[in-house]
């Protein structure tokens, strides 16, 4: 009996002790390790947040040890949150498909930047992610769509595609319905290095028009009056489409415009405040960070003003060293938070995260300033 009881109070002593090593956060600490409630680093990269039924769902790409962690290679993590701090895990939501190796989502497919909207009419969780099949590198640029009857998953994967098929946008121009020459056959690397000067005259809208526009970097964004929009880099990373989704979020509606045409901007990401519309997204550089763009509208089909870098101090002009993926919205406020990911493709399990207070001001200027610990009350 009192070798039982010793055991017993070494027991206790040890739980209270691993207890004490997940005590609640009440800070963001960018760049730093986030622990969820086992203890481990969040693993939820290149994601986006869902707030329904006040709780957040932070849902993001699962990584692994070692470079083949940047194919996927298990699919698509949820935590959740009621405070923004502190998170649980729970588990895989979206699973990459290890015994049919010809799915478009089989194990080692590239699936990237998961997004989820839920939709008001259908009462479904619908989530969009930029997707390149198994050993096709970055040449397919499509985008894939998943549903579930819950946020908590599964998520069911339905279908991929290129938006927007046999449909031209609502500023096309009269050039890109001509014949489109052979050297636009061409699939190009995706960055400005690798383009010429006359871009126009490779019509690569053109000559996508039959099979559909390239999605790579996206995100997803729903307005006040319940339309959601596909954002999403296009044209071999050279502009950027934004593309109204059909009622019930599964397809496009065919309405889709083309911005910032060959300023070559990826990992877009959206917000409206008073009315207006801010985009903030990167230029092209592969996994190198490099200086945020922004711009404003006041409609989200344009037309858009750039407003330039809106990054405040040291490490400025590579986004604090790292690359946005999401504008989180603070429940019950009109207060942002800026998402962004430290990519590390050596080893991308490893990649941390840089969460910042977005101050848009009353003259519509947007600043993001670094911040090594912070908390809610900064909006206060």
């Amino acid at each position: 009996m009192r070798y039982l009881l010793i055991f017993c109070s070494l027991l206790i002593a040890n739980c209270k002790e691993k207890d004490s090593r997940f005590e609640k956060l009440s800070t963001f600490n960018p760049g730093q390790d986030w622990l969820d409630n086992r203890g481990k680093h969040i693993n939820a990269h290149g994601g986006g947040i869902l707030l329904h039924d006040n709780t957040y769902f932070w849902y993001g790409e699962h990584k692994i040890e070692g470079k083949i962690g940047n194919t996927a290679q298990v699919g698509v993590h949820l935590y959740t949150s009621t405070d923004l701090y502190n998170w649980r895990d729970e588990g895989i939501v979206l699973q990459v498909d290890e015994t049919n190796s010809n799915s478009d989502i089989s194990k080692g497919c590239i699936l990237e930047r998961p997004k989820v909207l839920f939709n008001d009419k259908t009462n479904k969780f619908v989530m969009w992610f930029h997707l390149e099949p198994k050993n096709q590198n970055y040449s397919s640029a499509l985008t894939g769509v998943a549903i579930s009857n819950s946020p908590r998953g599964p998520f069911r994967f339905i279908k991929s595609l290129r938006p927007n098929k046999g449909v031209w946008p609502l500023n096309v121009k009269k050039f890109h319905k001509k014949k489109v020459p052979k050297i636009t056959k061409k699939i190009y690397c995706g960055g400005p290095e690798c383009m010429p000067h006359h871009v126009d005259s490779l019509n690569i809208l053109g000559r996508d028009f039959e099979i559909g526009q390239m999605s790579r970097d996206m995100t997803l964004f729903k307005d006040d009056d319940g339309k959601a929009y596909q954002l999403y880099s296009s044209e071999e990373n050279s502009t950027l489409h934004i593309s109204q989704l059909s009622d019930d979020y599964l397809s496009h509606s065919g309405t889709y415009k083309r911005f910032f045409q060959y300023r070559f901007m990826e990992a877009p990401t959206i917000i409206k405040k008073n009315g207006k519309y801010f985009i903030i997204a990167s230029g092209c550089t592969g996994w190198n960070p490099n200086a945020a763009r922004s711009a404003s509208a006041d409609n989200i089909f344009g037309p858009w003003t750039e407003l330039g870098n809106p990054c405040i101090g040291e490490n400025a002009n590579t986004t604090f060293n790292s690359q946005g993926t999401f504008i989180l919205k603070v429940k019950n406020t009109e207060n942002y938070i800026f998402m962004a990911d430290r990519w590390k493709p050596s080893n991308p399990i490893e990649g941390k995260y840089i969460w910042l207070p977005l101050n848009i001001s009353d003259n519509n200027s947007i600043e993001l300033e670094w911040q090594e610990k912070w908390d809610l009350s900064i909006f206060n």
